[in-house]
């Protein structure tokens, strides 16, 4: 077994709700609300679900982009709720994130030169202007960009090659961590295997741990080595990737990948259709939050909250009556 790199333990964060003239709390956005997971050195760990699930959150709760309302999280042995601002800052040149939109996540006002190399300026003062622009050409290179295109602009880019300069910028700092989240969604499909292949190659090379957040459960598939399933803030289900592809034993689960298109022409699977939407996270149903839509939902489900159970090893379900 590899060592454990990232150790989270019951993280929540909940959103006050505020209203009337005086901004009084009247409640809360549960948007995470209990998870517990742990990452390995070099693995990649996908988290899925629906929209509204809390899996953005949870990934910029574990770096403190948005600040946790409970919880423990460990990072390489280190407390990271623990650290004050200047530590954390610190911390954050080994933890970076690349972000769904690349067109929303670089400034149209800099230039590419200067995005990228703007985490150097920040987390490595001392070295040189000269120096600074040698990394961010190698930078370039190793995502598959021209170092001749360093002076231009994001606008003159197309969307993958927009997403190739975010993942150059968050390499900058030679991090051993990153949260990818929704990294390839916001691209065409064709573009989405080149975007993923090159986080694979990089992870290969560079002894990378990812942090994969989609709702898209076949590039979780080809990209994952384990799969946490999450619903309202909560987590489903968590497994390795071939056991959670091959035998899901959440109702939520399986509903998920009957939803995945087949690629053989004609071919047919049942699917496990789900009854209404997502309940709001400000009030989530009592017993199991998944209870309001599932297909087996029984009185005990209305009630009871079930808990997180390893099934089998390293299978963890959170189901009354799973399988």
């Amino acid at each position: 077994m590899s060592e454990t790199i990232l150790e989270v333990r019951d993280l929540r964060k909940h959103f006050p709700i505020r209203r009337g003239l005086l901004a009084r709390t009247v409640g809360s956005v549960r948007a995470v609300d209990g998870v517990s997971f742990s990452i390995a050195q070099g693995e990649t760990l996908g988290l899925v679900g629906e929209s509204g699930s809390g899996k953005t959150t949870t990934g910029r709760c574990v770096l403190r982009l948005v600040e946790p309302t409970s919880g423990e999280i460990r990072f390489d042995g280190t407390d990271l709720r623990a650290l004050d601002a200047e530590p954390m800052r610190r911390m954050r040149r080994h933890m970076q994130i690349v972000f769904q939109d690349p067109y929303g996540s670089l400034n149209p006002r800099m230039r590419v030169e200067t995005l990228v190399g703007e985490p150097l300026e920040i987390h490595e003062p001392s070295l040189s202007k000269a120096d600074r622009r040698v990394r961010v050409a190698s930078l370039m290179e190793r995502v598959g960009l021209s170092p001749d295109l360093m002076r231009r602009y994001p606008h003159e880019f197309s969307g993958g090659q927009r997403q190739r300069i975010g993942i150059a910028r968050a390499l900058a700092t030679s991090p051993k961590f990153l949260v990818l989240d929704e990294p390839v969604s916001a691209l065409d499909v064709s573009v989405q295997a080149q975007v993923i292949n090159l986080l694979q190659d990089l992870q290969r090379d560079l002894g990378l741990t990812y942090l994969f957040i989609a709702h898209d459960l076949a590039v979780v598939e080809h990209i994952s080595q384990r799969v946490i399933v999450m619903y309202l803030g909560r987590i489903m289900e968590e497994a390795s990737r071939d056991d959670i592809y091959a035998h899901p034993l959440h109702p939520y689960t399986k509903s998920l990948l009957s939803a995945v298109p087949v690629p053989e022409p004609g071919a047919k699977k049942a699917r496990v259709e789900l009854r209404g939407d997502i309940p709001s996270p400000a009030a989530p149903p009592p017993g199991c939050v998944f209870q309001t839509r599932c297909p087996i939902a029984q009185e005990r489900c209305r009630v009871e909250i079930p808990a997180l159970v390893e099934l089998s090893p390293g299978h963890r379900v959170a189901c009354h009556f799973p399988g």
